[in-house]
Formats: structure tokens, sequence, C-alpha cells
């Protein structure tokens, strides 16, 4: 099967690695991929025109959650890509697991959010988590087909991530939390939450909070409504109550007044991978806008033929393959052991806005046509926006940008 043949591939790895350095020594730079991240391309691309094309306009319309979906993309290793291969993950490199983002959102970014959802609430588990924290919750993920949830965003705190009300009180050998959380991507059917809880009210931000783990049967914990959205509709959004939920220290992620920082380094594992799925988005806009072009006519020729349509063609090819070099650079830089934080910035953001261009103008290549829901343009319009808003703003990505290249220049870099 597909899954064991991925499984395989790890067995290959350190193979591969070596003729990988073998070639960079010689080359000093490339573009092409290892065996093993075009083989998750491949599955990946695969998957998507197979399995995801042909029942997302369902989930689109009717809001249904895809656990079908889910189960086989659990079942190829699809999901869970970066749990450590001790734990029994496949632990693939960011960069494959980038490729695997772009085809999964290619064909529908709603279906791709609810299963890299995971990515982002593993993410501080496999940060700060210890060992039996990994083993308990990272291992039950790669033995049956599960989903968790990162529960941060507040009714009232999106960007001004201090601004959280959610607490956290020591009593005992237990956290007490009370609070409130919104915008939760796959809440209604998490098996664990991440949750990110202020346990210290006079602090800073960077050291009020503490992050825990939740299993999602604990009493106290209330989910909301799925909340109908503008687009990704087959992704589960909902808010959640936190009362009087009890958790034992144990469940304690990393050390108290840690959390936010833990948030945070979660962001540069995930970004890169978000990014990556606005590429497949802008691509697939790129590529249907580019087909119709050349089927539709006007004035006795096909629209490919006028330069307003060829131009806006071409600024989407440009863009899109800027933004996956962006998105690949900061895989690279996260890969070679180095803080990634300002380029996953840089890359979520370009690719993001890029997204949203090539959906735009996709819907103007496609004129009436594209703002009609039997066109599948108008779906990827829907769709584009919350990579603009989801896992940082755009306009957060930018601050984050600025203040790396000012540090940078107070420091004397650019001298």
């Amino acid at each position: 099967r597909s899954h064991k043949m991925l499984r395989g591939l790890r067995v290959a790895k350190e193979v591969v690695a070596r003729s990988n350095a073998i070639r960079a020594m010689s080359t000093g730079f490339g573009f092409e991929h290892d065996e093993e991240t075009q083989a998750y391309k491949e599955v990946a691309r695969k998957f998507a025109r197979e399995v995801i094309i042909p029942v997302a306009a369902h989930h689109d319309k009717t809001g249904e959650y895809p656990w079908e979906v889910i189960k086989q993309a659990w079942e190829l290793g699809l999901m869970n890509t970066h749990v450590p291969a001790d734990i029994g993950g496949l632990d693939v490199s960011h960069i494959a697991g980038a490729t695997i983002s772009e085809e999964l959102a290619y064909g529908c970014s709603g279906i791709s959010t609810a299963i890299e959802g995971n990515n982002l609430a593993e993410a501080p588990v496999i940060v700060a988590g210890n060992a039996e924290q990994k083993k308990k919750y990272l291992g039950r993920m790669v033995a049956e087909p599960l989903v968790a949830a990162y529960a941060v965003t507040e009714p009232q705190a999106g960007s001004d991530v201090g601004g959280a009300k959610t607490n956290a009180v020591k009593k005992g050998d237990k956290w007490i939390i009370n609070g409130n959380k919104m915008w939760i991507t796959n809440a209604g059917h998490a098996n664990w939450f991440f949750c990110l809880a202020k346990t210290d009210a006079s602090a800073g931000t960077g050291k009020a909070f503490t992050g825990f783990i939740l299993d999602a049967d604990t009493p106290g914990i209330k989910v909301g409504r799925k909340e109908w959205n503008m687009g990704q509709r087959a992704s589960d959004t909902r808010g959640i109550t936190f009362e009087d939920v009890e958790v034992p220290d144990c469940n304690r992620l990393g050390e108290v007044g840690q959390g936010f920082k833990i948030a945070m380094k979660a962001f540069d594992i995930t970004r890169p991978m978000v990014a990556a799925g606005a590429i497949g988005v802008g691509q697939r806009c790129f590529e249907e806008a580019s087909k119709y072009a050349l089927e539709r006519k006007t004035m006795g020729q096909p629209i490919a033929n006028h330069q307003a349509v060829a131009f806006m063609i071409a600024d989407m090819a440009a863009g899109l393959e800027a933004a996956r070099l962006l998105a690949y650079k900061a895989c690279y830089e996260l890969q070679s052991g180095r803080r990634n934080s300002h380029y996953a910035a840089m890359a979520k953001l370009f690719a993001a806005d890029h997204a949203n261009k090539c959906a735009t103008d996709a819907v103007q290549v496609f004129g009436g046509n594209g703002f009609n829901s039997d066109y599948p343009v108008e779906k990827l319009f829907r769709d584009a926006k919350i990579f603009q808003i989801y896992e940082g703003t755009s306009q957060i990505q930018r601050l984050i940008v600025s203040r790396a290249v000012f540090d940078a220049a107070a420091a004397g870099a650019f001298n």
C-alpha cells in the first residue's frame, strides 16, 4: 500500500540525504526535489485530483466535515507528517510537508485545512512536549485517524494574543481553566486541544501564558456550533467555552509562563505550510484561468490573445514561482536548524496576498461566468481570503518582517 511505500522511504532517507549533500557540495545550490519529497508530492497530487476534487463542491455546499477524505489521507501518510519517527511518525522534511500542503490545497483548501489542522495542534507538542506527552498525544495521532485543535484565538484577541483572557489557576497538582476561544479549526471533532491560558495576569505577554494539552472529553469543555464561513466550508470552525476545566499538571506543556513563546515557535513550523496551501489555491486559479482563456473567444479569437488577459496570466505565473521559493526558503532555514520566523512571515504574507490576486484575476478572466458558482473560480475566490487572516494576518506578518529588518540594521548588518 502507499502508506507502506512512504514508510519505506524513511529507510532510504539517509542515503538520499547523503546524495543530496554530495550534490549540494558540487553545485552549491539546487532546485530539484529529492526522491522522498518527489514521492510525497506525487502521492498528494494524485490524491487531490482523484479523491478531493470530486467531492469538494459537495463539502463546500453542505459544510459536511470530510471524515472519509481525512481517513484516506491518514492511510496514505499525508497527515501528521512532522511527527518524529521514534513515536511512529513519518518525520518528513519541512519542504516535503510544503509540497503536500500545496497539492492538497490545490484540490480544496477547506478540506486541506481540516487535514492539516493537526500540524498546528501538534507543533507545540513537538516543540516543547516531554517524552511522555509526545508518546501519549502524538502517538495516538499516528495510531488511528484522529484530529486535534490549536485553541489560542479568542473573541476579543486575535492578532492581539496578549489580550487573551482565558486563565488557568493552580490548585494542588491540577490547573483550573476558564475562558472562551473562537475560530478554532477542527474544534467539533478534535480528540485533544492545545490551549493557551493566562497564568500570570501581572506579567508581560512573553511570560503571562502557559500551554496545556486538554483531552476533548474533559468535563467543562463546551464546543459551540459550526460557523458558516465565507469560504473553506469543509473545515470545521467553532467557539469553545472552558468552565472550571480541571487539567493535571502533567498536561502542562513546557514551563509555566512559556506558553506564548511555544505558541509562536509553532507558527515557525506551520506558517510555511500555510504559505504552501495558499500557493496551491493560487496554482489552481492560474491553471483554471489559463485553460479558460484558451477556450473562451471574443472578437473572433481566444481571449488568451488579448494582452489585457495574457498579462494577468503572466503575473499569476511569476508570483507563484516567487511565492513557492519563499516557502521553500522558510522550510530550508528550519531544516537547517536556524530561526526562520521572518522568512516564515515573508512566505505567508506574500503567498497569501498573491493567492488572493490570482483568485481575483481568475474571476476577471472568467468574466460573468467567474461570478457564478457553476464555475470553479467562484469557490477559489471565497476560499483564498482566509489565508490573509488565519495563523497571523498579512499585516502581522509585515510587522514581524519589518521588526526583523530594523533589528538587523541596528545591529550593523547593513554596514
